[in-house]
């Protein structure tokens, strides 16, 4: 139905008298969706375990103080001293099990105190957690994608160090390395690291850990994994193929002068597409004991011209060749395994997601416990928005050649503004708790479509 002119429009010059009153009023009525969704996968029992022998009889158990990170950070909110903006939301409170949430020094206090071993006690139910849900998916093929991402500090945390840093030089850092799941596009564990560490430190044994801890549960299960440059190395390759993994990793060849021969010497290449060719040597470095696959592909690209230029003879572009190297065990066609391979850059789209909506780049505490368990509340919070909504929704796909997530996910960002921050009233109307929410029609399908989703998936 057309509206007229002087239905829509209304003059709106006076502005309203303030009045601040002790109400039972929420930011946040989103969070009945998060509430529930926590009771049904008994998150606090969880987190109880984890942080048993660590309570001491505090006012605040450690699990509660931990849980309430998770939310600060699914909240939205980055650094500790933006709790004060919650503080006195009802349910914040209700979800946390609290009368009073605990204040930024608490907060503080906590991730001082924290220990290694609360850190492997959360690291292994993160893993626990994860698994879990691909169990009842029971996947024929799990990939498994490792890289390390850069977590800068402007202040003297313990265990920085000055080391890689290309958005902020000379910064001290963190190095943390994460193990992704390609198929549900969470964070199945990580190792902590200082800044000034290669990528492959410590890396084969985090590695084989992650692979031997998915096969203890899914044995039945073929686990790929893909990496970068910066891991191959005759070790890894060969304790990669004695597992029994299928793998692809990214080769460095410019540091082989016999293999850069056989590129720069080939004088036939076969045709992967209009601009791609390849050539597959079995071939091994002189160090190494086994020859593998070796995928060389050159691909036509532009070059772009630096030097002083006529006009006359301008060229927008001039097309030259870029080359890589993959080393693999798979068995499948040279066009497949390239494909493949470069499905690893949803990786990075995870480390985006992290940092932006989890605030991975974050801080907060001088001490490296501390740091670490920040971190956990951030992954742990990236992870539970995935369970919800592979919980709540239909995959739209199983697995494809480059191995993309089964879910189209929406982002933490957009659940947030979306879902989470609605504002709503508490009241009690003939002795019922009722929180009253906005009666928006898509707001109203959207909130009991996922509440309903959940109840059936206890």
């Amino acid at each position: 139905m057309k509206a007229s002119r002087k239905q829509v429009q209304k003059k709106a010059h006076a502005l309203p008298k303030l009045k601040f009153e002790n109400q039972q009023l929420t930011s946040f009525a989103g969070l009945v969706i998060v509430q529930k969704f926590f009771a049904s996968i008994k998150l606090k029992e969880k987190l109880r375990g984890c942080f048993r022998r660590f309570n001491g009889g505090a006012v605040y158990s450690r699990a509660t103080v931990f849980l309430q990170l998770i939310l600060h950070l699914l909240l939205g909110f980055r650094e500790l001293r933006d709790a004060r903006y919650y503080q006195d939301d009802p349910l914040v409170k209700r979800l946390l099990g609290l009368n009073q949430v605990p204040d930024v020094s608490t907060l503080s206090r906590m991730l001082k105190g924290a220990t290694p071993a609360c850190v492997k006690s959360l690291r292994r139910l993160l893993r626990q957690m994860v698994i879990k849900g691909l169990v009842s998916l029971a996947p024929a093929r799990l990939t498994l994608d490792f890289d390390g991402s850069v977590q800068s500090t402007r202040r003297q945390a313990e265990g920085a160090a000055v080391g890689f840093n290309k958005k902020r030089k000379g910064a001290r850092s963190y190095y943390p390395l994460f193990c992704t799941i390609a198929q549900t596009g969470q964070v199945f564990d990580v190792l902590h690291r200082p800044g000034n560490v290669h990528d492959s430190n410590g890396a084969k044994e985090f590695i084989l850990q992650c692979i031997r801890d998915v096969h203890a549960v899914l044995p039945g299960v073929q686990i790929e994994v893909r990496l970068d440059s910066a891991f191959f190395s005759d070790e890894i390759v060969t304790a990669l193929a004695t597992e029994g993994v299928e793998f692809t990793i990214s080769v460095p060849f410019e540091r082989f002068v016999e293999l850069k021969q056989l590129i720069e010497q080939r004088p036939r290449w076969h045709r992967l597409d209009k601009q791609t060719w390849y050539f597959q040597p079995n071939w091994k470095p002189k160090t190494w004991c086994w020859n593998f696959r070796f995928l060389c592909i050159r691909r036509r690209a532009k070059k772009q011209h630096k030097g002083p230029i006529q006009l006359d003879l301008f060229q927008p572009h001039e097309y030259g060749y870029e080359f890589k190297v993959i080393v693999t065990n798979k068995t499948l066609q040279a066009h497949n395994v390239v494909t493949y391979h470069e499905g690893r850059g949803s990786q990075e789209g995870i480390f985006a997601e992290l940092k932006t909506s989890c605030h991975l780049d974050y801080v907060p505490v001088r001490t490296r416990c501390g740091n670490q368990l920040y971190l956990l509340a951030g992954l742990f919070a990236h992870n539970l928005t995935r369970d919800l909504q592979m919980q709540t929704t239909l995959p739209w796909c199983h697995t494809t050649r480059q191995r993309a997530t089964w879910w189209t996910f929406e982002k933490l960002d957009t659940f947030r503004k979306t879902l989470l921050r609605r504002a709503g009233r508490f009241t009690s109307p003939h002795g019922v708790l009722t929180l009253t929410i906005s009666a928006n029609s898509w707001i109203k399908g959207r909130f009991l479509k996922v509440l309903d989703a959940i109840q059936t998936a206890l």
